[in-house]
């Protein structure tokens, strides 16, 4: 199962609430960095590593774990970046994931 969503010009808050739930590297990314759009996708966690190498081949996007209350089974993948590399990285995935 893999669920998918992309948040274009993200409100500050909802960048805030995102930061929340990072490790600190990927808080530090979006403190330096113009995030156009995020791409989510919640999948389990042998998906999370595959789409993650996915989406940073196919565009120049930023990619970080988003920390849930049950990781060991289902967990969610933040795709950062400019608008038009987040769709091409989330095109990317739907791709692979339509190929199984």
């Amino acid at each position: 199962m893999m669920n998918t969503r992309i948040i274009n010009a993200p409100h500050s808050e909802v960048l805030q609430m995102l930061q929340r739930r990072m490790p600190p590297h990927g808080r530090a990314y979006v403190r330096d960095h113009s995030v156009g759009s995020i791409g989510l996708v919640q999948c389990n966690i042998t998906d999370l590593f595959f789409y993650s190498d996915v989406a940073m081949k196919a565009s120049d996007v930023f990619t970080v774990e988003v920390y849930g209350t049950c990781p060991q089974h289902v967990t969610s993948l933040a795709i950062l970046g400019e608008t038009s590399a987040v769709r091409t990285a989330m095109d990317a995935i739907q791709a692979q994931q339509s190929a199984f």
